[in-house]
């Protein structure tokens, strides 16, 4: 439970069946294990690509809002999160309200094995560098540098381990694709690397979105993996 509140003050559920007001998150998760729900899928969707969703419309269009969603394997419920921040900088409040909504009953769009996002990863990470040598990324100087140190840190910082029972793969695979995510943040950034007009950077965003696409694709079967492989062993 604490690796999903994190530090945030508040988390609750908003239109849970059989409750009128939103709930703790505690509740909630029991009352979705009463309505028969087994376990948890995480959705990732970005524009033009619905990873992770199987709708309907309303669901998904939320869900594409947030960039993120959460689907109940074994219950027609999705969560997508609305969060509100309040106070001053350096002490601002989060508080995350989940919408409970319904979901149809189907396989989740385009999630790969845990084997075919691993290779998919190695041969992301291979463009990705490719991509950054060619445009001179990699070159800049100190500067380029630290940029890719603050972004090392940042995700070793926000890496949110896998609980206990998932395969060692999906750890191999999370880990490469937060690597790649990495090196697709600092292509990102502008002022660094070779291409500085927007030309050059809208080509760059172009080269790499086949890759970042890839990596959003491996998370989402990583932090799955577990639901997926007790449903293969039910079959």
């Amino acid at each position: 439970m604490l690796a999903v509140v994190g530090e945030d003050a508040v988390h609750r559920v908003a239109g849970l069946p059989g409750e009128s007001a939103p709930v703790g998150l505690t509740l909630a998760l029991g009352r979705l294990r009463a309505l028969g729900a087994t376990g948890l899928r995480v959705a990732l969707p970005a524009p033009g690509h619905p990873l992770g969703l199987s709708g309907p419309p309303e669901f998904n269009a939320r869900a594409l809002e947030a960039e993120e969603a959460v689907v109940c394997h074994g219950a027609a419920f999705g969560l997508v999160p609305e969060v509100h921040e309040a106070g001053p900088e350096g002490d601002v409040h989060v508080e995350v309200v989940w919408h409970c909504l319904a979901v149809r009953e189907a396989p989740p769009a385009d999630v790969p094995s845990l084997g075919e996002a691993e290779r998919e990863l190695a041969e992301a990470l291979r463009e990705a560098t490719e991509v950054l040598t060619r445009l001179d990324v990699a070159g800049s100087g100190p500067v380029a540098r630290a940029a890719v140190d603050a972004y090392r840190a940042r995700a070793e910082a926000g890496r949110g381990m896998l609980a206990p029972g998932y395969p060692p793969r999906a750890v191999r695979v999370l880990e490469l694709a937060q690597r790649v995510g990495t090196l697709i943040a600092l292509a990102g950034a502008s002022g660094h690397g070779g291409a500085v007009s927007a030309s050059e950077m809208a080509a760059r965003g172009e080269a790499l979105r086949p890759v970042e696409r890839t990596a959003r694709r491996a998370q989402v079967a990583a932090y799955n993996s577990v639901v997926e492989e007790r449903e293969r062993g039910a079959r």
